[in-house]
């Protein structure tokens, strides 16, 4: 199906945020070069070394337990633990973040054609927020409604569909939900909606 076919086909249109709109990395690099530079000034270490450690296990393990795997490496106190996880919810990144050019092109479509366009996005709402605020929107930002799953759904995807689906008063088979395979895929099939992996977003 091309990107008009699903335009045409729906009338409203849910994205996730991370890995869906734009890389997730794009955000936690930036956060980690930031933590770095502020140990390297409180801690008189390397930063440079600091930042490279950060990347590199981040590229091998994710982003589970990174603090304390950098603490451990660089025998960090660990009280440092609060403002790393500041940062993550409040850092002002060095370089904005980018949208998926095919995916910034998919919602103009959609813009143009008069459809609806909403994002949902799960985890912290501080930090989520902060990301949102530091995407290049192209200025489609106006035509977003945006909602955090943690507040209206207590952090079930699932349910927070339903809540947008019934609020908005829409259609459920005219909705599909834009994000990745596995649970959002599972989310989506549960009240009736559609659903179109991001994977096979950015190969239309």
């Amino acid at each position: 199906m091309s990107s008009n076919e699903y335009i045409d086909a729906h009338e409203a249109f849910i994205f996730e945020l991370d890995d869906v709109l734009y890389p997730e990395k794009d955000y936690l690099l930036q956060v980690y070069y930031l933590f770095a530079q502020f140990i390297e000034y409180t801690e008189q270490t390397d930063g440079t070394q600091m930042i490279r450690f950060m990347q590199e296990t981040y590229a091998r393990e994710g982003e589970a337990d990174l603090f304390t795997k950098t603490a451990v490496h660089f025998n960090l106190p660990e009280k440092y633990q609060s403002n790393y996880d500041l940062l993550h919810q409040n850092a002002r990144l060095p370089l904005k973040l980018l949208l998926f050019a095919p995916v910034l092109a998919f919602m103009q479509e959609i813009i143009a054609a008069g459809k609806r366009l909403f994002l949902l996005t799960n985890g912290d709402p501080v930090m989520q927020l902060n990301k949102i605020k530091q995407l290049e929107w192209n200025g489609i930002e106006q035509h977003i409604a945006v909602y955090f799953t943690e507040e209206i759904a207590k952090g079930s995807t699932s349910q927070a569909i339903e809540v947008i689906v019934n609020f908005n008063s829409l259609h459920p088979e005219k909705v599909i939900f834009i994000g990745k395979l596995g649970q959002d895929a599972a989310n989506a099939f549960s009240k009736g909606i559609n659903f179109l992996p991001i994977d096979k977003l950015l190969l239309l």
